[in-house]
């Protein structure tokens, strides 16, 4: 196995984590090497005739697209998300100029580009965070963090114990309030098990996030202030990454659905130690409460991190399916009924992570594109990318 496909293969395997996917950091166990000698992320697209990349970090061919901006420049950025008012994004980022050993919780105005400065962090720097999200006012943010058990990045499993590309489910993981100047202000969970991915309502009602408290990973809503739990999904498999309809009054999620006994096996296996093995996945959409659950794709290899459209009657997401080694990821639109598919990014390695604003006029998202050759420059960065979208 090359060390270019082994280590791309490994960060796109780890990029799946927690809401949407979680970037990839170098926690991971491979030699100087493997990490440093080559650029993983640039000029290995599956397609000879590949759309080239303009000056704008637009390919010509993405037309729903229009006046890119690079937000971010260097390090692993990603999951960044809309406030309320569509002027500030919430995202997490694992980056040494940033003095991030792993995924912290920052800031960003949307009218800024953060290239030569920091922006500001606002989780406590401790343990390792994921899945941020504004609050209702813009006052506050919620995120899931492990601070309270550890001070360090809790360890990265290398591969499964059958050599299965996988993605750990911290049991330290619980979902907190903030202010924007980092200070929590409530906790929302604190049972044993993971709590993570917690997205909230456009109505500012409910949120909902994923959890182990049930023994498999499902899908829970609660009331804003963390009372009222309910169960979602009962399915057995994972059931992470979900996002309300613009109106509140349904929920599209990713899943896993192990069929045969041996997938069966296999998921029961790692999830008892701590492991979920995340390569096959199909988006699923439901009423909030939970009733009305139906599968919207069936494309096999990973879908993931999708989000409504404006309109509530489509859905844009990441998938792999398109790509024969599985390294690929591109932004795809579909109508919630699963018809429809067009294909929306055409980068050569990894587009994911979209969110429209509230307004429905931009769109928020992390790529690889753009990345510099050199690998001490910001070669293998995962940006987050703001653009105006267009129907």
């Amino acid at each position: 196995m090359s060390k270019i496909f082994f280590y791309t293969t490994f960060c796109i395997a780890t990029l799946l984590m927690a809401c949407g996917g979680q970037p990839h950091n170098h926690e991971h166990g491979e030699d100087h090497e493997e990490k440093h000698g080559e650029n993983p992320h640039h000029g290995h697209g599956e397609e000879a005739d590949a759309p080239v990349l303009g000056d704008d970090y637009l390919y010509s061919n993405e037309k729903h697209f229009a006046n890119m901006t690079m937000m971010t420049n260097g390090g692993d950025n990603a999951e960044a998300y809309w406030s309320f008012a569509d002027d500030k994004l919430v995202f997490q980022a694992s980056y040494d100029k940033w003095n991030t050993s792993c995924d912290q919780i920052f800031i960003m105005n949307a009218d800024e580009q953060y290239h030569d400065q920091t922006p500001p962090m606002v989780s406590t720097g401790k343990g390792r965070t994921t899945c941020s999200y504004f609050m209702p006012g813009d006052t506050t943010i919620l995120y899931a963090s492990t601070h309270l058990a550890m001070d360090t990045c809790p360890p990265v499993p290398h591969r499964g114990p059958n050599g299965e590309y996988v993605w750990p489910i911290y049991p330290e993981f619980d979902i907190f309030v903030a202010d924007l100047e980092g200070n929590i202000v409530q906790q929302l969970t604190d049972g044993p098990g993971y709590d993570a991915e917690a997205t909230v309502s456009p109505n500012g009602d409910k949120i909902v996030f994923t959890s182990l408290r049930s023994g498999d990973l499902e899908l829970y809503t609660m009331n804003i202030d963390g009372s009222d739990v309910k169960q979602i999904t009962s399915g057995l498999g994972y059931d992470g990454g979900a996002f309300f309809s613009p109106d509140g009054e349904y929920l599209l999620w990713r899943s896993s659905r192990p069929q045969t006994d041996e997938a069966i096996a296999q998921y029961k296996a790692l999830l008892k130690q701590g492991l979920v093995q995340p390569t096959e996945m199909e988006l699923y959409i439901a009423k909030a409460d939970g009733s009305e659950a139906r599968q919207i794709t069936e494309l096999g290899g990973a879908n993931w991190a999708p989000f409504f459209h404006p309109s509530g009657e489509k859905v844009l997401f990441a998938s792999n399916h398109h790509s024969k080694s599985g390294r690929l990821f591109n932004l795809f639109l579909m109508n919630i009924d699963g018809t429809g598919l067009e294909q929306v990014t055409f980068d050569n390695v990894f587009d994911s992570f979209p969110m429209f604003s509230f307004d429905g006029k931009k769109i928020a998202f992390s790529s690889n594109r753009g990345n510099n050759a050199d690998p001490n420059a910001h070669g293998g960065a995962t940006n987050v990318f703001v653009a105006d979208w267009v129907d």
